[in-house]
């Protein structure tokens, strides 16, 4: 295999260092997901962020294994500040102080499909990259790119209906 085929030697250092940032978005996903299906709860946007809350946490076990496999080491501080930061950008009140803003689910909605686009921008990275590193599974690589697809369109759709319920009052 020729020397532009294969991760670098000086590289596995850098890909650490991203897989580390992509461990501590999931991280952060994670908590945010499950907080917003909490917030929501007993809506249908609740009923589909619970399901994917548990989808979630499975691509979040998926690159802890990955990193395993690739002898990465998880920063736990780094995961520590991501928990800590997702939970003090909960504090933003939306123009309310006491009661629940209406504006709550769409912005919400919209922390969580930022989240998931570059979950599968980062699962996207390590497709290509699973050309020059075999210890990189291209198959569960392709399932956890569609997954991301689809729970980016499934939350664009619901962003949708939450801003036309915001803005007109519209309810699907």
């Amino acid at each position: 295999m020729s020397r532009d085929r294969t991760v670098a030697t000086g590289h596995h250092d850098l890909l650490a260092v991203y897989l580390n940032d992509h461990l501590a978005g999931a991280t952060a996903g994670l908590a945010r997901f499950r907080r917003t299906t909490r917030a929501l709860r007993g809506t249908p946007t609740a009923a589909v962020l619970a399901t994917m809350s548990r989808e979630v946490a499975d691509d979040r076990a998926s690159l802890r294994s990955l990193l395993a496999d690739l002898q990465v080491r998880p920063r736990h501080r780094l995961l520590l500040a991501a928990r800590v930061g997702e939970a003090l950008g909960a504090l933003k009140p939306n123009g309310r102080l006491v009661r629940p803003s209406p504006l709550r689910p769409l912005v919400e909605l919209e922390g969580l499909l930022l989240g998931v686009r570059g979950k599968a921008a980062g699962w996207r990275t390590l497709r290509e990259l699973a050309a020059a590193e075999p210890r990189l599974p291209v198959e569960r690589l392709d399932g956890l790119i569609a997954r991301a697809d689809r729970q980016a369109e499934t939350l664009e759709e619901l962003h949708r209906e939450a801003a036309r319920e915001v803005f007109t009052g519209a309810r699907p």
